[in-house]
């Protein structure tokens, strides 16, 4: 929990919206270091099923070639609660002491890193699971912008200067420049209210694109260009709530981490 300690930055339009030249065009192309990638991820919650000592629940598959155990990895808290409350239904010896464990996106980050020097035996495979609507929304925007693709893995939304182009939607955080990208589509679109209300003739040219976190966290690795930095992961409001209450939970516990709250570790097979 330590990594979310510093959690609260708002998202503000201080000192106006412009547009990003320096990341125009493709997000194939730039990448940083695993310890600035990790800096992107901080601030993300996702959500696992783990015991009190933060080992993962993880699932064995039983088809196809490979037996890699499996940690589902939640971005919706009430989708992995849903899970939980099935599992407690279906096998309640498995899931006893297992609860919904929120975790920075960072440490799941770290983990898939720390791996690739390990003996396929002791992996884990950690699969994310997308809020539904989330992806639902993003299917919609695709089909509505002429596109007949299935969108795969977790969406995320971010404006766009129409055109190949065009460049990335920036506002200003404080004393940098950021570029929005949104867990949840409805945020962006508040986003995006406000520019119509401030720089009206900037958002005619201005339009939703959707692309998924796989892909961001892949180019992000991938490329050598810092200006990635410039990168804001935004949580829905959900996420950003529920931190702030287990930190207020924190707070009057007087640094005692709230119940649920351990980072999860791989678990020692």
């Amino acid at each position: 929990m330590k990594s979310f300690l510093s959690w609260g930055r708002k998202l503000g339009l201080v000192g106006g919206i412009v547009l990003g030249t320096l990341l125009a065009g493709s997000l194939q192309v730039w990448a940083l270091t695993n310890e600035q990638v990790m800096q992107r991820l901080r601030a993300v919650p996702v959500f696992t099923l783990a015991n009190g000592e933060g080992a993962p629940l993880l699932a064995i598959p039983t088809e196809g070639e490979s037996r890699m155990p499996i940690a589902s990895v939640f971005i919706n808290r009430d989708d992995a609660q849903k899970f939980l409350d099935e599992l407690k239904v279906s096998q309640p010896q498995a899931v006893e002491g297992i609860t919904v464990v929120p975790v920075p996106l960072a440490k799941i980050y770290e983990y898939e890193v720390a791996q690739k020097d390990k003996a396929e035996a002791e992996q884990v495979r950690f699969a994310f699971l997308p809020d539904i609507q989330q992806v639902q929304a993003a299917q919609a925007l695709i089909q509505q912008q002429g596109g007949n693709q299935q969108f795969q893995g977790v969406p995320l939304f971010v404006a766009k200067e129409s055109g190949a182009d065009g460049g990335y939607l920036v506002i200003q955080q404080g004393e940098n420049q950021v570029i929005p990208m949104f867990f949840e589509q409805a945020e962006l679109e508040k986003l995006l209210a406000q520019l119509r209300e401030v720089r009206p003739e900037m958002a005619t040219g201005i339009e939703m694109q959707v692309v998924n976190l796989e892909g961001v966290i892949q180019t992000l690795q991938d490329s050598d260009n810092e200006e990635l930095n410039r990168i804001l992961l935004v949580p829905s409001q959900e996420s950003i709530d529920f931190i702030r209450t287990l930190q207020g939970q924190q707070g009057a516990g007087q640094g005692a981490a709230p119940a649920g709250a351990a980072e999860p570790q791989p678990a020692n097979r």
